[in-house]
C-alpha cells in the first residue's frame, strides 16, 4: 500500500531507524561501508565525523548510498542514493532517490522469478513522496 506524504516528512521516516550504512566506492570500484548517523537538514543529509577513506572516496566519486536496515524481517529498509560534498568535517548528501524496500512477503527462494521486492518510492526532491 502506498500513502503519499510531503517530502518534508522524510525526517520522520529516517527517525524510525537507529543508524545507516554509508556506502562509497574506491578507485577500483570496490565498496566501502561504514555505520553512520545521518541527520536531515533542509534538503540535505549531514554526516559528522567521517573517516579518511570515506572522505577520499566521496571527494573522487561523489555518488553515494545510505541504507538504514529494518528493525525486523517484516519491516522496510530505507535506501537513499545521493550526491555527496565535503564541507569541513561534514559530509553533506543531496538525496537523488529514496525508497523503502523489503522482499515481497510471498518470497519463495526456490521458485522461478523468486524474491520480487515490495518497494515504496519516496521522492525527496519533490512535493510529494510515497510511503507504506
Amino acid at each position: 500500500m502506498s500513502i503519499p506524504v510531503e517530502s518534508s516528512n522524510l525526517a520522520s521516516v529516517i527517525a524510525r531507524y537507529r543508524f545507516a550504512y554509508l556506502m562509497t566506492t574506491n578507485a577500483n570500484s570496490a565498496p566501502h561501508a561504514v555505520a553512520v548517523s545521518a541527520v536531515l537538514q533542509g534538503r540535505e543529509l549531514v554526516v559528522k565525523g567521517i573517516g579518511r577513506r570515506t572522505r577520499e572516496n566521496a571527494l573522487e566519486r561523489p555518488a553515494v548510498g545510505l541504507v538504514w536496515p529494518p528493525q525486523s524481517e517484516s519491516d522496510y529498509s530505507l535506501i537513499i542514493d545521493g550526491q555527496a560534498t565535503i564541507v569541513g568535517e561534514l559530509l553533506r548528501i543531496t538525496p537523488v532517490r529514496a525508497v523503502l524496500h523489503r522482499p515481497a512477503p510471498s518470497c519463495q527462494p526456490d521458485a522461478p522469478g523468486a524474491c520480487e521486492s515490495d518497494c515504496v518510492e519516496l521522492d525527496p526532491g519533490n512535493e510529494r513522496a510515497g510511503t507504506q
